[in-house]
């Protein structure tokens, strides 16, 4: 159960392999999907493309959701897109990097069911066997006596070999051979695609959007772990007010806790644990204790969150927003000496004896 508990706190910290491993899972619980799947083709002519094609189609959009479903970088997107502005601006190209690399992830299932679908064939000769020419498989003599109907009726049930009563008109064999490698070569020519598409996305990227890639890489992180950060603080604020509001609560119901019967040196040792104790609370708290106070801090959090530009906390307790790089001054104004206010430097101070006499 530790080992468990270890394994699962390391993919809650490393949200990149978590998803990987997420995305790896679904993409062998498709291959077995299909694998325990009873395909049941109809064989009737009306139904047998819709439902071949249903097949190869409805379940790669389905495991595509799912993808979206189980990112929890979804949550994060959508926040991320429809917040106010405020105080940061938003990047789109941020937006289109989470978006894309979420997409990413979620076609690996998809693209593994119609790959494994392709290679097996059986959907493809369900939906296409309709379309075959008769005249290639068939006895001729026997065909020029049919109609079109039962041309098409008979086609129709060469997906089912219990049903399939007329032998002697068509090789069933021989045509279901012929669209499974149809079906099989399509699977390799998918295959082949999809590789050298995430070849050529992997190789060209880096070579005309390096800049850009590593920024817009970088800041998608930082709202990540931004998000993470806040939801650990809001965690431990709210632990932290509910334990002082307990002790609050059960203070004020019994009067004073403390216990005489106990010597003045423990007593004094216990005030100065709980002194400790009440001052690391008041740090955790962090000057909120109200709970209007705390709706509206959320409310600003969400409505206009700080903007990224980090205060410089100087020893005297004050912070200055005004930045000096490479001799310029933002923000700060220039002393009559041309130093900037706040900054100019200690200089050395004369000291002079003067002595008067009397005579």
């Amino acid at each position: 159960m530790d080992k468990f508990r270890m394994m699962f706190q390391f993919l809650q910290s490393n949200q990149e392999s978590f998803m990987n491993g997420i995305c790896g899972i679904m993409a062998l619980a498709s291959a077995q999907l299909y694998s325990a799947f009873e395909f049941s083709c109809p064989c009737i002519p009306e139904y047998n493309y819709a439902y071949g094609i249903g097949l190869l189609v409805i379940p790669p959009i389905w495991f595509f959701l799912l993808g979206f479903v189980l990112n929890n970088n979804v949550s994060m997107l959508a926040e991320e897109w429809k917040r106010p502005t405020g105080k940061r601006v938003k990047d789109p190209t941020i937006l289109r990097y989470m978006f894309v690399s979420i997409t990413q992830r979620s076609l690996i299932a998809p693209m593994v069911w119609i790959s494994v679908t392709l290679m097996d064939g059986k959907s493809f000769l369900c939906a296409f066997s309709v379309n075959l020419d008769i005249r290639q498989f068939g006895n001729s003599t026997l065909i020029e006596g049919m109609t079109e109907v039962e041309i098409v009726k008979l086609l129709a049930k060469i997906p089912c070999k219990n049903i399939f009563d007329q032998p002697e008109v068509i090789s069933r064999e021989a045509a279901s051979r012929y669209i499974k490698c149809i079906s099989q070569a399509f699977g390799w020519v998918f295959l082949l695609m999809m590789t050298l598409a995430a070849f050529m996305i992997r190789a060209i990227r880096p070579c005309f959007t390096q800049a850009a890639f590593l920024k817009t890489k970088y800041w998608s992180h930082y709202v990540d772990i931004e998000r993470k950060l806040f939801d650990e603080t809001c965690k431990e604020h709210a632990k932290t007010f509910a334990k002082v509001c307990i002790q609050q609560y059960f203070e004020s119901i019994s009067g004073d806790m403390h216990s005489f019967h106990k010597h003045r040196s423990s007593k004094d040792d216990s005030d100065d644990d709980d002194d400790d104790k009440k001052k690391s609370d008041e740090d955790k708290l962090l000057g909120i204790r109200d709970q209007d106070n705390m709706n509206k801090v959320l409310w600003n959090w969400h409505t206009c969150k700080p903007p990224l530009a980090l205060r410089k906390e100087h020893p005297d307790g004050e912070s200055h927003e005004g930045l000096i790089l490479n001799g310029d001054v933002s923000g700060v104004s220039e002393g009559p000496n041309g130093y900037p206010n706040r900054h100019a430097p200690d200089l050395p101070k004369r000291e002079w004896a003067v002595y008067y006499s009397k005579v």
